[in-house]
């Protein structure tokens, strides 16, 4: 009884990790996959002259806010946690169904 209490509990702790970090993370790496589909397609088409602010988003270059030193790192690092979150909360899903 204790080890399916430590799963519930284990389960709750990424549960709740999961639901706030999924989202802080969406802006990021919407605006990153977004930015970096956009100024493919303008390059192209020939045109990218005029969208190299696109390139300066993508990167974490946001004005006088300037992350392109640690953006990809926090990007990555997110996404690879809600990974391993949501696999986990996957996984543990099927297993509790498998048990009812």
């Amino acid at each position: 009884m204790t080890t399916t209490k430590n799963h519930s509990h284990y389960f709750q702790k990424i549960s709740h990790l999961h639901s706030i970090l999924a989202p802080i993370m969406l802006l990021p790496l919407l605006l990153t996959t977004i930015t970096g589909t956009i100024f493919q397609i303008v390059d192209l088409a020939g045109k990218k002259d005029g969208f190299y602010w696109l390139l300066d988003w993508h990167k974490g270059h946001f004005g006088a806010l300037n992350l392109e030193l640690i953006y990809p790192f926090l990007n990555a690092l997110g996404l690879f946690i809600l990974l391993f979150t949501g696999i986990y909360m996957w996984f543990h899903m099927q297993h509790t169904s498998k048990k009812g």
